[in-house]
């Protein structure tokens, strides 16, 4: 029988693999990627970096794989990590869109809200893992 903080986490589990999943397949989905791609900063547009589009489908992978991997006990506390990893990687792109709201609209969260959120789900991430 679980008690309470396993009953809790295993929620959270369910909703961050479903957030990120959710988040992973929008990745392929030709309006949303296109804002993807337009996010990648011009920094990380370099001949030796992947492409825009080619970021955007890695990233997507990355979370279908992340949300996935929470759900799976052998891997959870590796995943957790990878998720932290990644939403540090990503963070520029958000960074940017920020910067950036007239030509990202709604996809332009301001900075401080999303460098907050960020470290939420990051937290988030590392109580899942455990």
């Amino acid at each position: 029988m679980m008690d309470a903080v396993e009953i809790a986490q295993w929620v959270l589990r369910i909703a961050l693999a479903l957030a990120f999943i959710g988040m992973g397949v929008s990745h392929f989905v030709a309006a949303p990627a296109r804002t993807m791609r337009a996010m990648i900063p011009p920094v990380l547009r370099q001949n030796w970096l992947p492409s825009p589009g080619a970021l955007v489908t890695i990233t997507g992978l990355c979370e279908v794989a992340g949300g996935l991997g929470l759900l799976w006990e052998p891997t959870r506390f590796i995943t957790g990590i990878a998720l932290v990893l990644f939403l540090i990687a990503v963070f520029p792109a958000n960074a940017y869109a920020a910067e950036n709201p007239k030509r990202f609209g709604k996809a332009a969260t301001p900075f401080w809200p999303r460098y907050f959120a960020q470290l939420l789900l990051i937290l988030l991430c590392l109580l899942a893992a455990i």
